[in-house]
Protein backbone atom coordinates (compact mmCIF):
# COMPACT_ATOMS: atom_id res chain seq x y z
CA UNK A 1 0.00 0.00 0.00
CA UNK A 2 0.74 3.78 -0.93
CA UNK A 3 0.13 6.61 1.18
CA UNK A 4 1.50 9.47 -1.17
CA UNK A 5 1.22 13.64 -0.36
CA UNK A 6 1.63 15.95 -3.54
CA UNK A 7 1.77 19.75 -2.95
CA UNK A 8 0.04 19.64 0.07
CA UNK A 9 -0.63 23.12 1.71
CA UNK A 10 -2.87 24.18 4.88
CA UNK A 11 -3.40 27.93 5.77
CA UNK A 12 -5.47 28.73 9.42
CA UNK A 13 -6.41 32.00 10.16
CA UNK A 14 -3.88 33.19 7.34
CA UNK A 15 -1.32 31.18 9.37
CA UNK A 16 0.16 28.47 6.58
CA UNK A 17 0.43 24.99 8.45
CA UNK A 18 1.57 22.37 6.33
CA UNK A 19 3.70 24.72 3.09
CA UNK A 20 4.29 22.15 0.05
CA UNK A 21 4.52 18.77 1.31
CA UNK A 22 5.59 15.81 -1.19
CA UNK A 23 5.72 12.28 0.50
CA UNK A 24 5.96 8.71 -0.79
CA UNK A 25 4.73 6.22 2.40
CA UNK A 26 4.79 2.35 1.59
CA UNK A 27 3.97 -0.42 3.60
CA UNK A 28 6.28 -2.44 6.02
CA UNK A 29 7.87 0.74 6.74
CA UNK A 30 7.87 3.29 10.08
CA UNK A 31 8.54 6.61 9.35
CA UNK A 32 9.45 9.14 12.11
CA UNK A 33 8.35 12.65 12.13
CA UNK A 34 10.01 14.72 14.30
CA UNK A 35 10.12 18.43 14.79
CA UNK A 36 9.17 21.16 18.02
CA UNK A 37 5.37 21.65 19.01
CA UNK A 38 3.62 23.66 16.38
CA UNK A 39 5.80 22.58 13.29
CA UNK A 40 2.88 20.93 11.71
CA UNK A 41 3.21 16.73 12.34
CA UNK A 42 -0.29 16.60 14.20
CA UNK A 43 -1.67 18.47 11.24
CA UNK A 44 0.43 16.36 8.88
CA UNK A 45 -1.33 13.18 10.12
CA UNK A 46 -4.46 15.02 9.93
CA UNK A 47 -4.71 15.97 6.55
CA UNK A 48 -3.22 12.24 5.40
CA UNK A 49 -5.96 10.31 7.41
CA UNK A 50 -8.38 12.57 5.84
CA UNK A 51 -9.77 14.21 8.94
CA UNK A 52 -8.66 17.61 7.44
CA UNK A 53 -9.48 18.83 3.90
CA UNK A 54 -6.19 21.00 2.43
CA UNK A 55 -6.17 24.21 0.78
CA UNK A 56 -3.89 22.30 -2.46
CA UNK A 57 -2.44 19.93 -3.50
CA UNK A 58 -3.89 15.83 -2.91
CA UNK A 59 -3.43 12.90 -0.84
CA UNK A 60 -3.63 9.92 -2.61
CA UNK A 61 -4.33 6.20 -0.91
CA UNK A 62 -2.89 3.54 -3.89
CA UNK A 63 -3.32 6.13 -6.52
CA UNK A 64 -7.27 6.86 -5.24
CA UNK A 65 -7.38 10.87 -4.36
CA UNK A 66 -8.63 10.99 -0.78
CA UNK A 67 -11.85 13.36 -0.86
CA UNK A 68 -12.40 12.77 -4.31
CA UNK A 69 -11.94 9.27 -5.52
CA UNK A 70 -12.86 7.76 -1.67
CA UNK A 71 -14.15 9.45 0.86
CA UNK A 72 -11.76 7.92 3.95
CA UNK A 73 -8.80 5.62 4.16
CA UNK A 74 -11.03 2.25 4.91
CA UNK A 75 -8.14 0.70 7.19
CA UNK A 76 -7.10 3.37 9.35
CA UNK A 77 -5.81 2.76 12.77
CA UNK A 78 -4.85 6.94 14.31
CA UNK A 79 -3.83 8.33 17.95
CA UNK A 80 -4.03 11.87 17.36
CA UNK A 81 -3.46 14.10 20.67
CA UNK A 82 -6.70 15.10 23.05
CA UNK A 83 -8.89 11.70 21.13
CA UNK A 84 -11.52 11.14 22.77
CA UNK A 85 -12.68 8.12 25.28
CA UNK A 86 -15.98 7.84 26.33
CA UNK A 87 -14.68 8.19 30.21
CA UNK A 88 -18.24 5.82 31.50
CA UNK A 89 -17.44 2.76 30.22
CA UNK A 90 -14.68 0.50 30.60
CA UNK A 91 -12.02 0.00 28.54
CA UNK A 92 -13.37 -3.41 26.86
CA UNK A 93 -16.84 -1.33 26.56
CA UNK A 94 -14.94 1.91 24.93
CA UNK A 95 -13.10 -0.50 22.01
CA UNK A 96 -16.67 -2.73 21.48
CA UNK A 97 -18.53 0.51 20.74
CA UNK A 98 -15.62 0.96 17.75
CA UNK A 99 -15.47 -2.58 16.49
CA UNK A 100 -19.33 -2.87 16.56
CA UNK A 101 -18.92 -0.63 13.41
CA UNK A 102 -17.07 -2.62 10.79
CA UNK A 103 -17.86 -5.88 12.81
CA UNK A 104 -14.68 -7.36 11.34
CA UNK A 105 -13.33 -8.46 15.06
CA UNK A 106 -14.22 -10.72 17.34
CA UNK A 107 -14.59 -10.06 21.13
CA UNK A 108 -11.49 -12.21 21.51
CA UNK A 109 -9.81 -10.36 19.86
CA UNK A 110 -10.77 -6.79 21.23
CA UNK A 111 -9.72 -8.59 24.69
CA UNK A 112 -6.11 -9.57 23.13
CA UNK A 113 -5.67 -6.50 21.96
CA UNK A 114 -6.19 -4.73 25.37
CA UNK A 115 -3.86 -7.69 26.68
CA UNK A 116 -1.16 -6.63 24.32
CA UNK A 117 -0.75 -3.53 25.05
CA UNK A 118 -1.00 -3.98 29.04
CA UNK A 119 -4.24 -3.59 29.73
CA UNK A 120 -6.80 -5.94 32.01
CA UNK A 121 -9.42 -6.89 29.10
CA UNK A 122 -11.88 -7.78 32.02
CA UNK A 123 -11.37 -4.50 34.47
CA UNK A 124 -14.58 -3.05 35.71
CA UNK A 125 -13.51 0.46 36.28
CA UNK A 126 -14.25 3.05 34.18
CA UNK A 127 -12.23 4.98 31.97
CA UNK A 128 -12.57 8.41 34.47
CA UNK A 129 -10.22 6.27 37.04
CA UNK A 130 -7.57 5.30 34.44
CA UNK A 131 -4.57 6.80 34.75
CA UNK A 132 -2.85 9.17 32.23
CA UNK A 133 -0.65 5.68 31.07
CA UNK A 134 -3.73 3.37 31.11
CA UNK A 135 -5.54 5.99 28.88
CA UNK A 136 -2.91 6.19 26.56
CA UNK A 137 -2.41 1.85 26.63
CA UNK A 138 -6.29 1.73 26.06
CA UNK A 139 -5.61 4.53 22.70
CA UNK A 140 -3.03 2.19 21.28
CA UNK A 141 -5.47 -0.81 21.52
CA UNK A 142 -8.09 1.39 19.87
CA UNK A 143 -5.47 2.46 17.05
CA UNK A 144 -4.34 -1.23 16.67
CA UNK A 145 -7.70 -4.23 17.26
CA UNK A 146 -8.41 -4.39 13.55
CA UNK A 147 -5.32 -4.86 12.08
CA UNK A 148 -5.34 -1.80 10.12
CA UNK A 149 -3.20 -1.00 6.65
CA UNK A 150 -2.12 2.37 7.64
CA UNK A 151 -1.38 3.39 11.06
CA UNK A 152 -0.63 7.07 12.10
CA UNK A 153 0.54 7.18 16.12
CA UNK A 154 1.44 10.59 17.20
CA UNK A 155 2.80 10.68 21.00
CA UNK A 156 2.39 7.06 21.74
CA UNK A 157 4.51 6.74 24.48
CA UNK A 158 4.13 9.43 26.19
CA UNK A 159 2.73 9.38 29.39
CA UNK A 160 3.95 5.69 29.85
CA UNK A 161 6.34 4.31 32.29
CA UNK A 162 9.39 2.35 31.10
CA UNK A 163 7.97 -1.20 30.97
CA UNK A 164 5.07 0.89 28.60
CA UNK A 165 7.36 2.36 26.23
CA UNK A 166 9.09 -1.51 26.18
CA UNK A 167 5.55 -2.73 25.12
CA UNK A 168 4.65 0.17 22.44
CA UNK A 169 7.35 -0.33 21.17
CA UNK A 170 7.52 -4.29 20.66
CA UNK A 171 4.01 -3.50 19.29
CA UNK A 172 4.61 -1.03 16.81
CA UNK A 173 7.97 -3.42 15.13
CA UNK A 174 5.27 -6.22 15.00
CA UNK A 175 2.39 -3.96 13.09
CA UNK A 176 5.33 -3.54 11.07
CA UNK A 177 6.34 -7.10 10.50
CA UNK A 178 2.64 -7.73 9.91
CA UNK A 179 3.25 -5.18 6.77
CA UNK A 180 1.48 -2.05 8.05
CA UNK A 181 2.58 1.64 7.14
CA UNK A 182 3.58 3.27 10.13
CA UNK A 183 3.57 7.11 10.81
CA UNK A 184 4.92 7.93 14.23
CA UNK A 185 5.20 11.40 15.62
CA UNK A 186 7.36 11.32 19.01
CA UNK A 187 9.65 13.35 20.90
CA UNK A 188 11.34 10.76 22.01
CA UNK A 189 14.96 10.33 20.60
CA UNK A 190 14.69 6.71 21.31
CA UNK A 191 11.77 5.85 19.61
CA UNK A 192 12.58 7.07 16.51
CA UNK A 193 15.87 5.57 16.60
CA UNK A 194 15.02 2.41 17.51
CA UNK A 195 11.75 2.35 15.14
CA UNK A 196 12.05 4.70 12.47
CA UNK A 197 13.03 3.85 8.74
CA UNK A 198 13.08 6.89 7.48
CA UNK A 199 13.21 10.04 9.24
CA UNK A 200 11.24 13.00 8.22
CA UNK A 201 12.43 16.49 9.69
CA UNK A 202 9.45 19.34 9.88
CA UNK A 203 9.72 22.98 10.91
CA UNK A 204 6.91 25.82 10.06
CA UNK A 205 5.14 22.92 8.17
CA UNK A 206 7.77 22.41 6.39
CA UNK A 207 9.69 18.95 5.91
CA UNK A 208 13.32 20.03 6.01
CA UNK A 209 15.44 17.04 5.99
CA UNK A 210 14.69 13.34 5.43
CA UNK A 211 17.37 10.72 7.19
CA UNK A 212 17.37 7.24 6.12
CA UNK A 213 18.19 5.15 9.13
Amino acid sequence: MDLVAEHICKTIKKKTILDDINIKLQSGNVYGFVGRNGCGKTMLFRALSGLMHIDSGRVLVDDKTLHKDINIIDSLGLILENAGLYNEFTGYKNLKILADIKKIISENEIRQALSDVGLDPYDKRTVRKYSLGMKQRLMIAQALMEYPNIIMLDEPTNALDENGVVVIRNLILREKERGALILLASHNKEDISILADRVYYMENGKIISTEDK
